[in-house]
């Protein structure tokens, strides 16, 4: 009966071990992205807010425990989106000259002030992807399209939060 015992302590000592090895190390659950304090009440200052990259990184910091604002003077910080844009650009065309792939290009300027102090100077991203094209299969194409500028989006704000977190 002591060796079932034994070795159950022994797995929880490995269970500890391992928890503290990775607490230790900075690991965090994705999508739970620790922000400094000047952060916690921010506001987002842009052009378009319904953009998929504001909507994203708006999620984004609410997750990560930040208070949005409506207005910059309630604010501790403001994450300024200089440039929100998506290009897209024929990569190939068939032999009847009619595109077949196409390039997504999603770019956004970024940049975040804190009580009068650039806490990030404005920084330039972009993510592209590529996909195929059929003008039969017009409205599948559209879907796939609106689906890959989200992810675009949804990555490029994985990178602004990464970047703010460790401010």
């Amino acid at each position: 009966m002591s060796l079932p015992r034994r070795c159950s302590a022994r797995a929880c000592s490995v269970g500890v071990l391992s928890a503290l090895a990775l607490a230790a190390c900075g690991f965090h659950l994705q999508g739970r992205t620790p922000l400094p304090p000047a952060l916690k009440v921010s506001f987002v200052d842009a052009k378009d807010h319904q953009s998929d990259f504001v909507q994203e990184l708006r999620k984004a910091l609410l997750t990560a425990g930040a208070r949005l604002t409506q207005a910059s003077p309630d604010a501790s910080a403001v994450v300024h989106v200089l440039a929100d844009q998506v290009t897209r650009r024929v990569l190939a065309v068939s032999p009847n000259n009619v595109p077949v792939q196409y390039e997504l290009t999603y770019t956004v300027r970024v940049s975040v002030t804190a009580n009068g102090e650039d806490l990030l100077p404005a920084v330039e991203l972009a993510n592209t992807r590529d996909f195929s094209f059929n003008e039969t299969a017009l409205l599948a194409k559209d879907n796939e399209e609106a689906i890959l500028r989200e992810a675009l989006a949804h990555d490029l704000v994985g990178v602004v939060m990464r970047r703010l977190s460790n401010l």
